[in-house]
């Protein structure tokens, strides 16, 4: 099964897990973000995450669709956390079930990058010391690192 969704509900692993299960596949590969205590040397508190849902949710379709076709997968669901979310929560899941390991691994990794690269998703940082900054760009406007 494959599945996309932007959501401010937690993430169930559990259940991503179950819609890509498939006898015929010998492999699955899960990419699982969580939110960090620091960016770039600075405490930080967590994030809040902003999107525009309906571009968003159209956009991780394509990126799911397009690692389909490219690395022969037979499942993948992508999920993409907003609003509030504290250090340690899972903020983006790209899970994908293959005959292969090469194939999962690959895809897993192209669809995290295509996701940040892709996506137009705004962050804003909570730091330790009580105040608050959106980063400068959002995600999908990066290159990736």
């Amino acid at each position: 099964m494959d599945y996309y969704l932007i959501t401010e509900d937690p993430i169930n692993l559990a259940e991503a897990l179950s819609m890509i299960d498939d006898p015929s596949t010998g492999a699955q590969a899960i990419f699982l973000g969580t939110v960090r205590n620091e960016f770039e040397g600075r405490a930080s508190l967590g994030l809040y995450y902003d999107v525009y849902p309906p571009m968003a949710q159209s956009q991780i379709r394509k990126i799911g669709e397009a690692l389909k076709e490219e690395f022969d997968i037979r499942h993948v669901v992508i999920i993409h956390r907003i609003g509030e979310l504290p250090v340690g929560a899972a903020s983006v899941l790209v899970a994908v079930s293959a005959p292969h390991r090469e194939q999962a691994f690959a895809a897993a990794k192209a669809g995290i990058d295509r996701v940040k690269q892709q996506v137009p998703i705004w962050k804003k940082e909570h730091w330790a010391d009580g105040s608050s900054q959106w980063h400068d760009e959002p995600e999908g406007t990066k290159e990736s690192k």
